[in-house]
């Protein structure tokens, strides 16, 4: 594809970190780098133009969420997501595969809480070779996701990165099951694939690699997709219930990624995940930490959290310690304090902007790091 290239830069010499460039028809992405979930089409509490002068160069967009409202085939009308929201630089939409799935066994935290135990509600019918069969949370519609309708959707929007339709299976989940998931995800995604490339409209599509916690299943996942042309790899489903987990599947299952190729850690992007993931090789992170703790009243610094709710900060009349946002530089703690203790909502739009500026920032000192071999 001409209009993508992967172009590796730079690799540490202290770890396998490294520094590249991701060529979309919407512009580069600079890696290793965050990527903010914009769940239907904007990020909270912001407009498109404000995420764009952030310097934020790639937006996740939710396929399941755009597909059930507006619907994609509106977005089509519009000229594309890109002008829809009115954003010029590159989006990647999901499969839609992730919500479905999360309906069907909860969210992960609530997975792993119940040890798989806990049902979920009726919304998922049916799963089968053909795909998942669910209600729509808005008017109770019954919907048919298949590897197609999931790539057809995702032409619609035309984002500039894609994902093939992949099962969720939940952490707890016995072996010989989790194979025969795995199994039907393969084929999911040859058929998401074959489907891409019969109109590939200079759209890239990343591969999900699964296969839970099993390294075995995960061997056998990156083998099978590796020899499919893919334009990079995203690492999908369960990976572990805590860090070390995370960790430790990473460490075996990122060698075995082609280096010539782009690769992403889907739905993780917590500061301690990141910190400890660029050095094994990830590319890109894609995660709503950082917004939703912004909503919350959380404030991402060097030193650690800030709650700018607390009553400590209605007496700080400067601004964030070291930050050289422009939006922080013109009010200080005091007043947003005062946001969020009044309820206004411009107090999200301005945690929003602190937040995702920081993650743009601290993306670049990770990339200096590298170039120095420092990380």
């Amino acid at each position: 594809m001409k209009s993508f290239k992967f172009e590796l830069l730079h690799r540490s010499k202290k770890s396998r970190a490294r520094v590249g460039r991701i060529h979309t028809p919407h512009g580069v992405i600079d890696t290793p780098n965050f990527v903010a979930v914009g769940t239907n089409g904007t990020i909270k509490a912001l407009d498109n133009s404000m995420v764009s002068d952030l310097g934020l160069q790639l937006m996740f967009c939710n396929t399941y969420h755009m597909m059930l409202q507006p619907g994609t085939e509106i977005v089509k009308q519009a000229g594309g997501l890109h002008s829809f929201i009115n954003r010029k630089l590159p989006i990647i939409t999901d499969s839609g595969g992730f919500q479905v799935f999360s309906l069907a066994y909860g969210s992960v935290a609530d997975e792993l809480k119940s040890r798989g135990t806990k049902k979920q509600g009726g919304s998922v019918l049916k799963i089968n070779e053909e795909g998942v069969l669910f209600r729509s949370y808005r008017d109770g519609s019954k919907v048919l996701l298949t590897p197609e309708s999931s790539v057809q959707a995702q032409k619609n929007l035309g984002a500039d990165i894609i994902i093939p339709f992949d099962e969720l299976p939940p952490y707890h989940i016995a072996p010989a099951e989790l194979k025969k998931s795995l199994d039907r995800t393969h084929r999911w995604e040859k058929r998401s694939l074959d489907t891409h490339l019969a109109n590939p409209q200079e759209q890239a599509m990343y591969a999900v690699i699964h296969g839970g916690i099993d390294a075995e299943m995960r061997k056998a996942s990156c083998k099978y997709l590796t020899n499919l042309p893919f334009d990079g790899y995203a690492i999908g489903g369960s990976v572990g219930k805590n860090k070390e987990e995370m960790h430790e599947l990473l460490s075996f299952t990122l060698p075995l990624l082609p280096e010539e190729k782009p690769n992403h850690l889907l739905g993780i992007g917590d500061l301690p995940s990141i910190d400890r993931s660029i050095p094994l090789g990830i590319d890109t992170f894609d995660s709503s930490y950082p917004t939703r703790a912004a909503r919350h009243g959380v404030l991402l610094t060097s030193k650690g959290d800030l709650n700018i709710t607390k009553a400590e900060n209605a007496l700080k009349f400067t601004s964030v310690e070291g930050c050289p946002c422009p939006t922080c530089s013109r009010f200080t703690l005091a007043y947003v304090h005062h946001l969020f203790k009044a309820r206004e909502m411009t107090a999200m739009s301005l945690a929003t902007v602190h937040n995702l500026h920081y993650m743009v920032q601290l993306m670049n000192n990770y990339r200096e790091a590298i170039l120095e071999d420092r990380v």
